[in-house]
């Protein structure tokens, strides 16, 4: 599948409409030189389909390109349609998809005068792989994600006290070392207070827009007024896989008695998958010992690189 770029567009500033220049180098794990949105992320070179452009000025839109904020604009492609892993090589520039739109924070020129923005739904965002210098005309390969890739993971810590710093986080360092030790590429991580709204809005946003295969929770899983990542796990899941924190929990009664007083769940949101850990280190550890021997099965199931276990 070949496309081709028919723009690129850079800003000084972020937040800023970006104008339009006839040629660029890329650096590799940055950028586009002169933009204020390289830099060591995930969101480095932002692109945008040409065909919905368009699409929007038969609307009335008087848009340029890099109105959107946009850095390429490329023709050929539905970009939205396209998985995460899915990479772009024009000339010796190789571009990495790592998110599918994003969140509006607060709403653009475009969208106070038309009602709406394309951005946040169509645009999509990349890393560099590899860096080179490319022109508007320049044509564009798709090369699609192998298909045997590591896993993709990602960590979210839930702990008041270790939000507000008052303790330091263990669990989640412990998981992320034993994710990467497994051969899984550990995307983020993060540090969250208890509660629901947060915890919510960060698994949609790394089920959807990262599409990260398994998103590991540790802590909010007891009993406590605070205690709801289970709650805002099922309020996020299209189906559950109870199974998982089912096992677990089995397991870990081989451990302590204690374990009976876990209400963590496990569950799928689309081709992601959200497990519940315990919010100690040591059952952490014990826990991931127990799991990710088995896990990659489940996952490629649900990824479509694996048969069902059915014999």
């Amino acid at each position: 599948m070949e496309g081709k770029v028919v723009g690129i567009c850079i800003s000084e500033k972020r937040g800023t409409q970006k104008t339009e220049i006839a040629e660029a180098d890329i650096v590799k794990g940055w950028g586009i030189e002169g933009d204020a949105h390289g830099g060591k992320w995930h969101r480095q070179v932002s692109l945008l389909s040409f065909e919905k452009i368009e699409d929007f000025r038969a609307k009335g839109a008087d848009v340029k390109f890099g109105a959107f904020g946009e850095n390429l604009i490329m023709e050929g492609f539905d970009l939205r349609r396209l998985p995460v892993g899915t990479r772009f090589r024009i000339g010796d520039v190789i571009l990495e998809l790592t998110q599918i739109g994003k969140e509006c924070h607060s709403h653009c020129e475009i969208y106070k005068k038309m009602g709406d923005c394309i951005m946040p739904r169509e645009g999509v965002f990349t890393e560099v792989i590899a860096g080179g210098h490319i022109r508007v005309g320049d044509l564009v390969q798709i090369i699609e994600p192998e298909k045997n890739r590591p896993f993709t993971a990602a960590v979210i810590t839930l702990s008041d006290k270790g939000a507000a710093g008052q303790r330091e986080d263990k669990s989640g360092p412990k998981i992320v070392e034993m994710a990467a030790q497994a051969g899984y590429d550990v995307k983020e991580s993060l540090l969250l207070p208890d509660g629901r709204g947060a915890l919510e809005r960060q698994l949609i946003r790394l089920a959807d827009q990262r599409q990260i295969n398994v998103i590991f929770t540790t802590g909010g899983t007891g009993f406590s007024q605070r205690d709801v990542t289970p709650e805002a796990t099922i309020a996020v899941c299209d189906r559950m896989a109870n199974g998982i924190a089912d096992a677990i929990r089995n397991y870990s009664m081989t451990i302590t008695p204690r374990a009976m007083f876990s209400r963590a769940v496990s569950g799928i949101r689309g081709k992601t998958l959200i497990i519940n850990l315990p919010g100690s280190p040591k059952a952490v550890q014990e826990a991931l010992e127990f799991l990710l021997p088995q896990l990659e099965h489940g996952l490629g199931i649900l990824r479509g690189s694996e048969g069902e276990c059915a014999r």
